[in-house]
């Protein structure tokens, strides 16, 4: 038996490690055990590949470093925009207009951030897997420009503002059935400082 270890380069700072557990070429049975073996290598890799990119851990957003979310019961954290103000909106399909529910959450999100200055937001926008890569960016452009436009209206200073669209690039659910697809039309607004 033989053991291999592999050290993969797959982004600017990351390096995954995998340790390949007794590959033997003696038999069928363990070639077929070296093919899977490499086909989980490779699926593997291609997991590691989304972690630990610039602008897409857990720790920023398209770039920008996000701040931490302190305690849910702390009305000036994070934390409390995110459960209880609500940070995200959710729009019908192929569309950009807000809907009713979406202006009282964005109500909701202008009275917490005139009473919390220090705090800028970048406004993602989303849009599910249906369409064009190209098209939901647009698309996804569009939703973000129509919360900042919303929340320019009611007060908030449009220097504390970012738009980015990811389109169907970062999706909440993937599969396809309505309710995943229901999720994933979404802005979110994201607290920077």
């Amino acid at each position: 038996m033989v053991t291999a270890f592999a050290i993969i380069r797959i982004g600017p700072d990351f390096q995954g490690k995998f340790n390949l557990l007794q590959l033997s070429k003696s038999s069928k049975k363990d070639n077929a055990m070296n093919d899977l073996s490499k086909a989980l290598m490779l699926v593997a890799a291609l997991a590691l590949t989304g972690c630990n990119k610039p602008g897409s851990g857990a720790g920023s957003a398209g770039g920008i470093e996000m701040i931490s979310l302190g305690s849910p019961s702390d009305p000036t954290s994070p934390a409390y925009f995110q459960g209880s103000v609500g940070d995200r909106v959710f729009f019908e399909v192929d569309q950009s207009t807000l809907t009713a529910q979406a202006r009282e959450i964005l109500e909701l999100q202008a009275s917490w951030l005139q009473g919390n200055a220090s705090y800028n937001i970048v406004i993602e926008g989303h849009a599910d897997e249906q369409g064009t890569r190209e098209y939901n960016l647009a698309l996804g452009a569009r939703r973000a420009s129509a919360v900042q436009d919303y929340l320019t209206t009611v007060g908030i200073n449009l220097n504390r503002m970012r738009t980015v669209s990811y389109g169907k690039e970062r999706p909440v659910e993937i599969c396809s059935i309505e309710d995943c697809y229901a999720r994933n039309r979404r802005s979110v607004t994201v607290l920077t400082e």
